[in-house]
């Protein structure tokens, strides 16, 4: 699901980021569809438009910062 848009972003993304930096992108196959300030208004106008499931959004950001976490445990192990 959805992997020719993530495709699409990183094989684009220095290109992407020059152009949306910050912005969340709505990418429906390889085009960009949508530039918000923030993933809720991403969301909010695509789920209007596009059928849930069809469009990625991605926080447009360089390196993997955009698309990347790191939980941290408290769990002590002994």
């Amino acid at each position: 699901m959805l992997e020719k848009e993530f495709k699409f972003f990183l094989d684009n993304q220095k290109n992407l980021v020059k152009e949306y930096d910050g912005k969340f992108i709505v990418i429906i196959g390889e085009d960009v569809v949508g530039s918000y300030n923030t993933e809720a208004e991403a969301y909010q106008d695509s789920i209007e438009k596009h059928k849930l499931g069809t469009f990625l959004i991605q926080h447009c950001l360089p390196g993997d910062k955009g698309y990347s976490q790191t939980f941290n445990s408290r769990v002590i192990y002994g």
